[in-house]
C-alpha cells in the first residue's frame, strides 16, 4: 500500500491548480465561431469540402463543434474537482436511456441559438441534422431513463458525479412489425460512429472470472484464499461528457467495452485456424455486445452476470484508481467516494469491494466491511418478486468462485451476530433474511445482498418506499430503523419541455419570464394564467400543433391518418402485464363494439397511441402486442365506424419518439395494478407538458394526484389494500366474467379467430390468462372502473376551455417532478455530497 508521503506531495502539487486552457470566449461562443468550427471540422476532421459533404457531415461536424466547446468547460470541470480533492458520487447502472445527445446539449451548453443560427447561414437546419442521430443504444425503459436524467441534474447542480455502464455494440434490439408480430432486428446505433465519445485506452482495466480458489499459505503458516487460473478480459472505457444547464460543470459517463486480452494467436493463424485464431477475442467481446442477452438459457444467464461482473469490476478498479491520485490512507477512501447501486444488477459490487479490499489492500475483514457498507447504497425499483435478481449458486460459483465465499461469509457473519442478536434463537427468522435461499439448487439473493452490504437503501415514490417497508423487506426495515429512505423519480425539465416542446417553453418564458428550466416549482406562477382566454388559446393552439406534427409523424411511419381534433391517448412504456396495456385493449373493443352495434353512439373521436417492446423472452408480452395490432387492423380499416376510433403502435419505441408523443398527448395512461409499479416518470413528463393522467393509485400517481388535485386528473380502479383484500378473500375472475355480459363478449372476442383469421389460436393465450391463468394482474376487477373513468374523460374533453384549464394546472403544479429536486435530496440525505462551482468562461468563481 503507498505510504502517506508521496499521497501528501501529489495533494500539495494539486492545490497549486491545474493549468487551465486558454482560449477567446467571446469568439468561441459567438455565431461566426460555431460556423467557423463547423467549417473546421468538415475540412480537416472529414475531409470533406462543402460541395461534397452530405448531411451526416454536416451532423458530425455541427456535433464536433459542439463538442469542442463541451470539452473546454470538462477539462475546466475535472481541474476544479482534482484541485479541492472533492467527494464524488459513482453512480452504477446497467442502463443509461440517453436518446439523442446534440439537442440536449446544444441548449444545456447554451450554444442551441447560435448553432441554428450558424447552421441556418450554411443553408442548413439544425431541426433536419438532429434526426440523422441514432439514439444512443444503452438503456431500455424507465430504469435507464431515470439515470440519464440523473445525470442531467447532477451536472447541473454542480455535484461531482461520474456514472458508469457498458458501452453496448447493439441496443436491446431495433424493433419491427410483421404480420402484427414484434420482430427483432440488431440496433446497430454505432454504426456511424458517436462523435460525443472519448476513449480512454490509458484506464485500461483488467477483469479476471472462471478459474478456481485455492488456499495458500505465507511464510509465517497462516492461510490465504488465492483466485488463480481465471480468464482475463480488459475493459476499455469511453467517456461521454454530460453538460449541465446554464452552468459550467460538465460531468462525464464512463462506459466499458469489452476486449480480449489477446488479440489473436498468431500461431494458429500461421497454421491456417483463422477462426480459431480469433475464436477468444470473439468469446471475450461478446460482454458488451447487446443489452440484455435473453437469459431464458443457461448461457444467457451466464452471460448476464459476466456483463454486470464485468463493468462493476472495471468501476471499482477505476474509482479506487482515482482516489489513489490523492489519498492513501484506507480511513479516506468513504470521505471521497460514494457509490450508488441502480438496482441490483450492480450488486456484486459489495463483494467484489470486500474481494478488492481483503485480498488484495491487506484490510482486516471488519474493517474493509465498514468501509464498504460506508461507501455502498442501493436503489429498489420493484415490488415484483422475479424482476428482484437472484442467481444460482452453481452458476456464480463457476464464474465467480471467490466471490461466493465472499457472500457465503458476509452471509455467516450477518446472520450469527446481527440476526442473532435480534431474534436471538429465531432459525426461521434467520432462513427468511439469509441471502442464500435454501432449495435446489441454492440461489443468491442480490437484493438482500445490497441492502445488508449498504448504508442506505431507497425507494422510488412515496407509496413504494412504504411497501418496501412493510411487504418487501419488513424484517430488515426492523433490524435497521431508518436504512430504508424514499426519494421519488423525477425528470430533467431541460430535455422533457424546454428542448422536446420548445414552443410551451418559449410560452412558458414568455408568461412568468427565465428560470424555471432550473427551478421547476417556479412553474407555479402558471397558475392564475389558466384563468385567462388568452393564455388558454395560446395554450391550445401549441398542443394542436403538436398534435398534427404528430399527425404527420404517423402517416409516415405506420401509413395511418389520423385527426389532430381527435383525443390522443397514449400508453408508452415498457409491455407488461402489470402495466396493463391490455386492459386499455379491452376498453378499445368495448367502445369497437358499440360504435358496431350503435351507428349513433356518441363519442368524442379518440386515437389510441401505443408504443413499447416485449422482451423477446416474454411470449406474453408479445401476444399482447400482436393483439393490439391486429385490432388496429380491424379498426383502422373498418368504414362502419366513421373514423371515430383508431388505433395506432408506434415500432421502435424509444426516447426521441417520446420527445414526440408526449408533447402531443391528450391523455396519459398509467394504469398498472395498484401495488406494481415503483414509481413511473413517463406520467411525470406527460403531467409536465399538459396531458391528463387517467390511473390507478400506484407508484407517482399517488403524489401526482396530490400535486395537482383530484379536479384535474382520473383516477380509477383498486388501491393497494382494496388489492390485498381481494387476494385475501380469493379472487376468482370468472365471477366477473360471468356477472358482465359486455365484458364476457369482449374476453371471448379476444379469444376467437375474428382479429387473426389465418391463426385461429393465436390470441387466445391472453383470454387464458384472464380466466384459468387467474386473472393475476386484475384486468376484468378493474374494468368497469376504467370503463367509467374514461366515459369522464370523453365529457371532459368536449369542454375545450375546461380541459385546457385542467392541462396548465397540470403543467403549472408537477414542480416537484424534476430531477433536481430528487438528486438534491440524494446528495443532502444519502451521498452528503457538496457542490463545487466552475466557471461557464474560465472567469474565477
Amino acid at each position: 500500500m503507498p505510504t502517506k508521503k508521496p499521497a501528501q506531495k501529489k495533494a500539495s502539487k494539486a492545490k497549486t491548480g491545474t493549468p487551465k486552457p486558454s482560449f477567446n470566449f467571446n469568439t468561441h461562443m459567438t455565431v461566426e465561431g460555431i460556423k467557423s468550427s463547423i467549417l473546421n471540422h468538415l475540412k480537416f476532421t472529414l475531409a470533406r469540402d462543402t460541395g461534397t459533404a452530405t448531411q451526416r457531415d454536416w451532423w458530425i461536424s455541427t456535433c464536433h463543434a459542439v463538442h469542442d466547446r463541451i470539452l473546454e468547460r470538462f477539462i475546466r470541470t475535472m481541474g476544479e474537482h482534482n484541485d479541492q480533492n472533492v467527494r464524488r458520487v459513482y453512480y452504477l447502472s446497467l442502463e443509461y436511456l440517453m436518446g439523442r445527445m446534440m439537442r440536449n446539449n446544444v441548449w444545456n451548453a447554451g450554444l442551441y441559438d447560435i448553432t441554428k443560427q450558424a447552421l441556418a447561414e450554411l443553408d442548413l437546419s439544425l431541426e433536419e441534422l438532429e434526426e440523422l442521430e441514432e439514439d444512443m443504444g444503452l438503456g431500455n425503459g424507465g430504469l435507464g431513463r431515470l439515470a440519464a436524467c440523473f445525470l442531467d441534474s447532477l451536472a447541473t447542480l454542480e455535484y461531482p458525479a461520474v456514472g458508469y455502464g457498458i458501452y453496448y455494440e447493439f441496443g436491446m434490439f431495433r424493433q419491427k412489425f410483421e404480420n402484427n408480430e414484434q420482430v427483432e432486428r440488431p440496433d446497430s446505433w454505432r454504426k456511424f460512429g458517436c462523435p460525443w465519445e472519448i476513449v480512454r485506452p490509458e484506464y485500461t482495466k483488467t477483469v479476471r472470472l472462471y478459474g478456481r480458489v485455492e488456499m495458500r499459505f505465507d511464510s509465517l503458516g497462516n492461510p490465504a484464499p488465492v483466485w488463480s487460473d481465471t480468464v482475463e478480459v480488459n475493459g476499455l472505457p469511453y467517456d461521454i461528457p454530460i453538460s449541465g444547464y446554464n452552468v459550467g460543470t460538465v460531468n462525464f459517463l464512463r462506459l466499458w467495452e469489452a476486449r480480449s486480452s489477446q488479440d489473436f494467436d498468431f500461431d494458429v493463424f500461421n497454421e491456417g485456424g483463422y477462426i480459431e485464431a480469433v475464436q477468444d477475442k470473439a468469446e471475450a467481446e461478446t460482454i458488451s455486445k447487446v443489452l440484455y442477452p435473453n437469459d431464458n438459457s443457461e448461457s444467457g444467464k451466464e452471460l448476464r452476470l459476466v456483463q454486470q461482473y464485468f463493468f462493476v469490476s472495471c468501476s471499482i478498479q477505476d474509482i479506487i484508481r482515482r482516489w489513489r491520485k490523492l489519498n492513501s490512507d484506507w480511513d479516506s477512501f468513504p470521505e471521497k467516494a460514494t457509490i450508488q447501486l441502480n438496482d441490483t444488477h450492480p450488486a456484486i459490487t459489495v463483494a467484489e469491494l470486500m474481494r478488492i479490499l481483503v485480498d488484495e489492500e491487506g484490510l482486516e475483514w471488519d474493517r474493509a466491511w465498514d468501509i464498504t457498507r460506508e461507501v455502498c447504497n442501493y436503489t429498489n425499483h420493484t415490488l415484483l418478486p422475479e424482476a428482484l435478481e437472484r442467481w444460482s449458486v452453481p452458476l456464480f460459483e463457476k464464474v465467480l468462485p471467490r466471490h461466493l465465499q465472499i457472500i457465503f461469509e458476509i452471509n455467516r457473519r450477518f446472520l450469527e451476530d446481527e440476526v442473532e442478536a435480534k431474534w436471538p434463537g429465531d432459525d426461521g427468522m434467520k432462513e427468511k433474511l439469509s441471502l442464500v435461499e435454501e432449495g435446489n439448487p441454492q440461489m443468491l439473493r442480490m437484493a438482500y445482498l445490497s441492502v445488508v452490504g449498504s448504508g442506505y437503501v431507497n425507494g422510488v415514490a412515496a407509496m413504494h418506499t412504504e411497501l418496501l417497508k412493510k411487504d418487501l423487506f419488513p424484517e430488515f426495515n426492523a433490524l435497521y430503523p431508518g436504512k430504508i429512505q424514499n426519494k421519488t423519480n423525477g425528470i430533467t425539465p431541460r430535455r422533457w419541455l424546454l428542448a422536446s416542446n420548445p414552443d410551451l417553453g418559449a410560452l412558458i418564458t414568455e408568461t412568468i419570464g427565465d428560470g424555471w428550466a432550473s427551478d421547476l416549482d417556479k412553474l407555479r406562477a402558471l397558475e392564475p394564467h389558466a384563468k385567462k382566454a388568452k393564455f388558454r388559446e395560446k395554450f391550445r393552439a401549441i398542443k394542436h400543433a403538436n398534435k398534427v406534427a404528430l399527425a404527420k409523424l404517423v402517416w409516415s411511419e405506420c401509413g395511418i391518418e389520423i385527426s389532430p381534433d381527435a383525443i390522443f391517448d397514449v400508453q408508452i412504456k415498457r409491455l407488461h402485464e402489470y402495466k396493463r396495456q391490455h386492459l386499455n385493449l379491452l376498453h378499445i373493443l368495448h367502445l369497437y363494439r358499440k360504435l358496431l352495434q350503435d351507428p349513433n353512439f356518441d363519442m368524442h373521436p379518440r386515437v389510441f397511441i401505443f408504443g413499447a417492446k416485449a422482451a423477446p423472452g416474454y411470449a406474453m408480452a408479445k401476444t399482447i402486442i400482436r393483439a393490439i395490432n391486429a385490432v388496429a387492423a380491424k379498426i383502422n380499416n373498418d368504414e362502419r365506424i366513421g373514423g371515430k376510433l383508431k388505433v395506432v403502435f408506434m415500432p421502435n419505441y424509444r426516447v426521441t419518439l417520446a420527445e414526440s408523443l408526449i408533447p402531443a398527448a391528450d391523455v396519459s395512461e398509467q394504469i398498472s395494478t395498484a401495488g406494481k409499479e415503483a414509481s413511473g416518470t413517463g406520467n411525470m413528463k406527460f403531467a409536465l407538458n399538459g396531458a391528463l393522467t387517467i390511473g390507478t393509485l400506484d407508484g407517482a400517481n399517488v403524489e401526482i394526484l396530490e400535486e395537482v388535485g383530484d379536479d384535474n386528473i382520473f383516477i380509477f380502479g383498486l388501491n393497494v389494500d382494496e388489492v390485498q383484500a381481494l387476494w385475501n378473500g380469493g379472487y376468482n375472475p370468472y365471477d366477473r366474467y360471468f356477472n358482465d355480459e359486455n365484458l364476457r363478449a369482449i374476453v371471448d372476442w379476444i379469444g376467437s379467430n375474428f382479429f387473426t383469421p389465418d391463426h385461429p389460436d393465436a390470441l387466445v393465450p391472453i383470454k387464458d390468462s384472464l380466466l384459468d391463468g387467474g386473472d393475476p394482474y386484475l384486468v376484468l376487477e378493474d374494468f368497469a372502473a376504467y370503463v367509467e373513468a374514461q366515459e369522464r374523460v370523453d365529457k371532459a374533453y368536449r369542454d375545450q376551455d375546461n380541459w385546457t384549464r385542467m392541462a396548465i394546472l397540470n403543467t403549472a403544479r408537477v414542480g416537484k417532478f424534476s430531477s433536481d429536486r430528487t438528486i438534491h435530496q440524494y446528495a443532502e440525505e444519502i451521498w452528503k455530497l457538496t457542490p463545487v462551482k466552475v466557471s461557464m468562461n474560465g472567469d474565477p468563481v
